[in-house]
């Protein structure tokens, strides 16, 4: 708690320092909501103890960092990228502007990707980011062979040191899409890749305005890189082998095109828990 003094310091309360804050954050109500969050953070405390010390005065250095903290808040940078974490299935991840944040829809790919392999089998996390997909797979699936690819070297440090953390022995490969899985073939093959249209509003969005846009942004619509997973993923699956990929909730009518157009069948799209379809599934065919 390297904020909180062992003697009161002349400045403005707990109180007072979070009510100007807030109301700095008048036309934001994203970043005023956090206003406690970013106060615990600065101070190195749980937001409990900022309601139990009201009168507390922060000293200096701690103001300092707050203020450095606000600032970035009301910059539009997400609270995960300020705390440096973020949870996701039952993990507690690093996440830094080199990475999407995970989201708690990308979860429903992690039940759907259990749901369809055993004990043991082969998969491939394609565009791993923070490694979120792969390491909570290899964390209900110990005995899985699981292998993460990414085309960002710093996403995958981010991944790997993720990984070290937890314990867990997924291979991480740097390269674009399948180029790291030349010859190799896979149970399951997953992903959660760009999909957003490069004019969508949505990409001016609190917190999202700073997240990297490459890991964002598709062309064709926001198609691109589900048309390009699609369409070399039947060279990387095993016969009977599933895709999963996440997408717009706009988008599963031209994603399951494009899974029939490539022969896959049993073609099936989920919701997530708002209900908004989110992942679509597609298997390739035994051979005859």
């Amino acid at each position: 708690m390297s904020g909180v003094a062992a003697t009161e310091h002349a400045g403005p309360t707990v109180q007072a320092v979070l009510a100007a804050a807030r109301r700095r954050c008048a036309d934001n109500s994203a970043a005023a909501g956090d206003c406690a969050l970013l106060l615990g953070l600065a101070l190195e405390v749980p937001r409990a103890w900022l309601l139990a010390h009201g009168e507390h005065r922060p000293d200096d250095a701690a103001l300092a960092r707050f203020e450095t903290l606000l600032q970035r808040r009301l910059a539009g940078e997400p609270m995960a990228y300020l705390r440096g974490r973020q949870g996701f299935w039952s993990l507690e991840l690093e996440v830094t502007p080199e990475v999407l944040v995970p989201r708690p829809e990308t979860e429903l790919l992690v039940e759907l990707a259990l749901a369809r392999m055993g004990e043991c089998g082969r998969l491939v996390d394609l565009g791993t980011g923070s490694g979120a997909i792969a390491l909570a797979l290899a964390s209900a699936r110990p005995h899985w062979q699981i292998v993460a690819t990414d085309r960002s070297a710093a996403a995958l440090a981010v991944a790997a040191g993720n990984a070290a953390r937890l314990g867990s022995s997924v291979e991480f490969r740097h390269g674009d899409w399948f180029a790291p899985l030349a010859g190799e073939r896979f149970d399951i093959i997953v992903s959660n890749p760009p999909y957003i249209a490069a004019h969508d509003a949505c990409l001016e969005g609190d917190g999202v305005r700073c997240e990297p846009r490459a890991a964002l942004v598709a062309g064709d619509a926001g198609l691109a890189d589900l048309a390009a997973i699609i369409a070399g993923s039947a060279t990387h699956l095993s016969p009977g082998g599933g895709l999963l990929l996440e997408h717009g909730a706009d988008q599963g009518p031209a994603v399951r095109a494009l899974l029939a157009a490539s022969a896959f069948d049993a073609i099936a799209t989920h919701a997530d828990l708002a209900g908004r379809p989110r992942v679509t599934f597609g298997r390739l065919p035994c051979a005859n």
